[in-house]
């Protein structure tokens, strides 16, 4: 049921979203002529009123043998004030091991807020604060969900390169966002107990749960800023609102016997950014065997109602227009 309705949804959006005008991208995530669209992988640094419905990723992990796990992941955030804002997100995750039986349930409940300190038009540059956190035993035990809460403060910014020389006026479309965080979780270990059903003897089994330090990063070309600000190459349709990237997110244990063991992927892909809403894809690329040694992909659907719904619930609560 859950399915079919969140299908519905995504078509209907799709639908109207597509009988809408493209001449250009609105107020959304710009500093002066720059426009960062939403990444896939990795955290955006600006603050807005947006949706993703859905983000969409599949990849086979190395455990026991190869376990293919999808997530589908709805997001939203919205401004509070031009510079506040809060999110919310909830991820429908399916386990499909290499033996044994598919399972599904949803992840716990993640929260955020963000706060933009700088938007600099001049040198097309954006720095914001935020604190996540994932609401432990909300999520489904079927696949491992953990019952602990994890707190997780990080900063993000993108820096456009429109302020180049006009020697080299073709790098300028290229923009660097990026994020660094730390993950705390508020339980140190967990431990298991299971019990033997023909001897009765119980095994108690520790997890370690480390502090993890997070970066993300992700290197872009905005054929947008091509035609807009550096020269019109009278590209057609949809070429000229293409933004290829590549996107690096990587995860670093700090302590509790984990440390040092960095895992991550990087992921090669497109975009797509219209007026109201962008499509994207990227693959996912393992950098080493503790990640996995498949190439898994991603995809998103990502809607601007700050564009969508200007006067209503795409402006700041408090703060005046957008």
């Amino acid at each position: 049921m859950f399915m079919k309705r969140l299908q519905l949804v995504f078509w209907f959006v799709c639908v109207l979203c597509a009988l809408s005008p493209t001449s250009r991208v609105f107020g959304h995530g710009f500093a002066g002529a720059r426009f960062f669209p939403a990444t896939l992988s990795t955290d955006d640094p600006f603050v807005s009123d947006e949706l993703s419905l859905p983000t969409v990723s599949t990849i086979r992990t190395p455990d026991n043998g190869g376990t293919r796990e999808t997530d589908i992941s709805v997001d939203i955030a919205k401004r509070v004030t031009p510079q506040f804002g809060i999110e919310i997100g909830e991820t429908l995750t399916v386990v499909n091991p290499h033996e044994g039986q598919t399972t599904n349930g949803f992840g716990n409940l993640e929260l955020g807020g963000k706060y933009q300190l700088l938007k600099n038009d001049a040198h097309e540059a954006i720095v914001s604060v935020g604190l996540g956190v994932e609401i432990g035993g909300t999520g489904s035990s079927s696949i491992g969900a953990d019952l602990f809460s994890t707190w997780a403060p990080g900063i993000f910014f993108g820096k456009g390169f429109g302020d180049l020389p006009e020697a080299l006026r073709f790098l300028k479309p290229l923009a660097l966002t990026g994020s660094a965080g730390i993950t705390i979780p508020t339980s140190a270990s967990t431990r298991t107990i299971t019990v033997n059903p023909r001897t009765g003897e119980s095994d108690v089994e520790v997890e370690h749960n480390p502090d993890v330090l997070q970066l993300g990063f992700a290197l872009e070309y905005s054929v947008i800023y091509l035609q807009s600000q550096v020269q019109d190459m009278h590209l057609p349709a949809p070429i000229d609102r293409l933004i290829p990237l590549v996107e690096f997110a990587l995860e670093t244990p700090l302590n509790r016997g984990a440390r040092g063991q960095t895992t991550g992927t990087i992921n090669p892909g497109v975009i797509w950014a219209g007026k109201y809403f962008q499509v994207g894809m990227e693959a996912v690329v393992p950098i080493n065997e503790h990640t996995g040694n498949k190439v898994g992909v991603i995809a998103q659907l990502h809607f601007f109602l700050d564009d969508l719904f200007p006067h209503t619930i795409g402006r700041p609560l408090f703060g005046g227009n957008k």
